[in-house]
């Protein structure tokens, strides 16, 4: 998967149960595993500053092969109101190239843009994340809005 593709569509349940569907303007965060030191610091960072990406129309999504019940107890201790889909076959995971020699989620952004265009993609090691602040400055270095 390279930037300039069209990024796979695909269908994934919440935190809540409900079906979620890939839309234009969509940072795809693919993290390592709930209840973790790093998930939680990133979590957190971009629940606190979500208007920073409501504000270049850009909808944070995570995704991890977690249960949905799994992300339903994280999301609660951390207050986390964006949507955290369950991958549990790792069917989109294994399309966007984000499952590990492990069988994890590797800790990627990816940044879907208008007609599912892929605008951006950030590999990280699970040790780290980008903070809201940095994954603001490439957005309008991409000029997204």
């Amino acid at each position: 998967m390279t930037v300039g593709e069209i990024a796979p569509d695909f269908t994934l349940p919440d935190q809540y149960g409900n079906d979620y569907n890939l839309y234009k303007n969509l940072l795809l965060i693919f993290y390592p595993k709930d209840n973790t030191p790093v998930c939680s610091t990133q979590f957190k960072d971009y629940q606190i500053n979500i208007e920073k990406f409501v504000e270049f129309n850009i909808q944070p999504v995570a995704i991890n092969i977690a249960d949905v019940d799994s992300h339903k107890s994280f999301c609660e201790e951390l207050n986390v109101n964006f949507p955290v889909l369950s991958d549990k076959e790792k069917k989109v995971s294994e399309l966007y190239d984000a499952i590990n020699f492990l069988g994890m989620n590797k800790r990627m952004i990816i940044l879907v843009g208008k007609n599912r265009k892929i605008k951006m993609i950030k590999k990280m090691l699970p040790i780290n994340y980008i903070s809201t602040d940095e994954l603001i400055k490439e957005i309008i270095s991409l000029r997204i809005n």
